[in-house]
């Protein structure tokens, strides 16, 4: 059965500290989920995730990604979850995540192009991209975008997840770097993306939780979270994962580190571009599957 995580167990963790009242959120993010007071965010992990080889098994994150739309959408069957989030006539970039050390699992990327196979998406109106998206044909046409990452902190922003994502639609990135990327969600109202983006998929199989430095990775400090975070609000699923890698600070360090520097870009979404909810009020989570060190 779906847990629902109240707002005591949210505020809990401390993130939310800080964090002015809500602000109005756009529309559109909202527009599959009966616009919603709160954003809906579901989180779904799996014990059995991995194989015996180490790599995510893909019938197993066909059937995360399965569950977690069905929860979303409140539809029954896949192909009604589907065609509630894109139609046959859009053409469809899937924005990946090709960091080597960590990127968005092939595992995620055919599970997702399969179901918008199946919905009726042509395949030459399919693509999946990262940084070639600015030059890419499809993503210049496209009329819906699906977004997908792995968690991981990052030295400029604090952590790189799914607002960051979309950085690549920006010919000159490094614009976005001052003061911890506090404006990436700025890059969300540009044309290229602006009110497009129909899913948002942070990838939770092994996130990285600490390092030091730019393009720091050291496997010590990733774990087998064996998880998914879904939802059409962006900076709430982001808001989550954030939860999940402080909380896991603080189990592995024993006391209480906070991500460094801070992922103020988030919080700053909600409270200065109103692209959606940060604060803990305003997203109803929803956990499915495995519970066992939850980090909620």
């Amino acid at each position: 059965m779906p847990a629902h995580i109240s707002r005591r167990q949210f505020l809990k963790s401390g993130l939310a500290a800080g964090l002015t009242l809500p602000l109005p959120i756009t529309e559109h993010l909202f527009s599959k989920s009966n616009n919603s007071a709160k954003s809906k965010v579901v989180l779904i992990r799996r014990k059995d995730l991995f194989s015996k080889k180490g790599r995510p098994n893909p019938h197993v994150v066909q059937e995360m990604l399965d569950k977690a739309l069905l929860e979303l959408t409140g539809k029954p069957k896949i192909d009604e979850a589907w065609a509630a989030i894109v139609n046959k006539e859009d053409i469809v970039g899937i924005k990946s995540n090709v960091w080597r050390p960590l990127h968005t699992p092939v595992e995620v990327e055919q599970a997702i192009k399969k179901r918008l196979l199946e919905a009726g998406i042509e395949e030459k109106n399919l693509s999946i991209d990262d940084r070639g998206v600015l030059n890419n044909p499809v993503f210049k046409k496209a009329t819906a975008l699906i977004n997908t990452r792995p968690m991981r902190t990052h030295a400029w922003s604090g952590v790189g997840s799914l607002n960051k994502n979309y950085i690549m639609f920006v010919p000159n990135p490094s614009h976005y770097h001052p003061d911890s990327c506090a404006d990436l969600a700025t890059i969300w109202k540009l044309p290229i993306v602006k009110d497009k983006t129909r899913l948002n998929i942070l990838v939770m199989f092994t996130p990285l939780f600490h390092g030091i430095g730019p393009h720091h990775f050291n496997p010590k400090f990733t774990w087998r979270y064996n998880g998914l975070i879904v939802g059409f609000d962006p900076v709430a699923v982001d808001a989550v994962g954030v939860r999940i890698i402080q909380n896991k600070r603080r189990l592995y360090f024993g006391e209480n580190r906070p991500i460094n520097p801070p992922p103020k870009h988030i919080f700053l979404a909600e409270t200065r571009h109103h692209l959606g909810y940060a604060d803990p009020q305003k997203i109803d989570l929803v956990t499915l599957g495995w519970q066992e060190e939850i980090l909620l």
